[in-house]
């Protein structure tokens, strides 16, 4: 299947699930806009010094210090403002002594201040719908006070259907990725057991997609569930395999590392991201010059790493990828299925490695 129609199948497909109310953390799918509450509901200070009243030091200078009318409050950051004053003012710009106190410079109204709700508007949407939580989110989320959101976290069963020290890798890999995007892993189990069980919303099998006397996953797929894919024209990847056991998707990676990573980038996130919800948002690509071409067949898209230089970029290996590119890559570029690849010096847009 061309690449392209099989992600105009999970588009089509894959639905989102039923949000629930769970802790804000980074990488979970909001399934609500997140409200501001007002902070502060007062005044506070932003810095130590003095509260003050500005047009109490109209024209005060270091040769001309004001007489203030009102003893200074001392104050500290995030103390509400006493009453009658405006500004917070350092310490060394007011000279206190027996006889009174003294603006040693002009202060402005709200100086050193952070107004009521200037922090945040009551009503105002923070994040919205659709968004996925990034590390500043959740800390800006946490010192306004909230702690839990309605989310949409799939629950994707994980399962490496042998003992296989690169299968092993591969699951490593993208059992990390699905916690880091919001996903909740569940206990891999055997494959025919994540195909009946019913407890995950997503299932993602590694190994068992070939023609060797073991490769049982696509057979075990058509007896449990219902097979829409065996074959993708990308390279590396070729042997995926995508279905549905009930209404749960299934997707079935090669065994070899370079392939379920391919495989898992190009089409795992998306179904997750369909799972979840995830608004379309701008992918962060970069642009780049070859320093080398990239040969292609035509009618497969091609999953290129390169090491990154600067504004340019090295293409490491196309359709087997050892280990060692794996490695040293920084990105990687996709050619798509209608091209013969790139020539040297070509514009090309790298995506950032996992």
């Amino acid at each position: 299947m061309p690449l392209n129609e099989a992600l105009a199948l999970v588009e089509a497909q894959v639905k989102a699930i039923v949000p629930a109310k769970a802790p804000i953390v980074p990488g979970r799918v909001l399934a609500e806009n997140v409200i501001a509450p007002a902070r502060p509901a007062a005044a506070i200070a932003l810095r130590d010094g003095w509260a003050i009243a500005a047009d109490d030091t109209l024209g005060a200078g270091s040769y001309s210090p004001a007489s203030l009318g009102r003893a200074p409050a001392r104050i500290e950051v995030g103390q509400p403002l006493p009453e009658m004053t405006d500004s917070v003012v350092p310490l060394e710009a007011v000279q206190v002594a027996a006889s009174g106190a003294q603006a040693l410079a002009a202060a402005f109204h709200g100086d050193g201040v952070l107004e009521a709700g200037g922090d945040s508007q009551a009503g105002t949407p923070l994040r919205r719908t659709g968004e996925r939580l990034r590390l500043t989110d959740v800390a800006a989320l946490t010192a306004l006070g909230l702690s839990l959101a309605q989310m949409r976290m799939p629950r994707v069963r994980l399962v490496p259907v042998r003992d296989d020290p690169l299968i092993a890798a591969a699951a490593q890999l993208i059992g990390a990725d699905v916690d880091r995007r919001g996903g909740l892993l569940r206990e891999s189990g055997s494959l025919d057991n994540a195909l009946n069980a019913g407890d995950a919303d997503a299932i993602v099998a590694i190994g068992g997609t070939g023609t060797g006397r073991n490769d049982a996953s696509v057979t075990a797929l058509k007896r449990d569930g219902r097979l829409v894919m065996h074959g993708l024209a990308l390279s590396p990847g070729e042997t995926a395999a995508f279905g549905f056991a009930g209404e749960r998707p299934v997707l079935l990676l090669p065994g070899r590392l370079d392939a379920a990573l391919a495989v898992w980038l190009i089409l795992g996130r998306p179904m997750v991201d369909r799972l979840a919800a995830v608004r379309p948002g701008v992918d962060f690509v970069d642009t780049v010059r070859l320093e080398r071409k990239i040969a292609s067949t035509i009618g497969l898209t091609e999953f290129v790493p390169v090491t990154r230089s600067s504004r340019s970029a090295e293409p490491l290996a196309s359709r087997y990828l050892p280990l060692s590119a794996l490695a040293r890559a920084d990105g990687y570029v996709l050619v798509p299925a209608e091209s013969e690849g790139y020539s040297a010096g070509s514009a090309v847009r790298v995506w950032p490695w996992p």
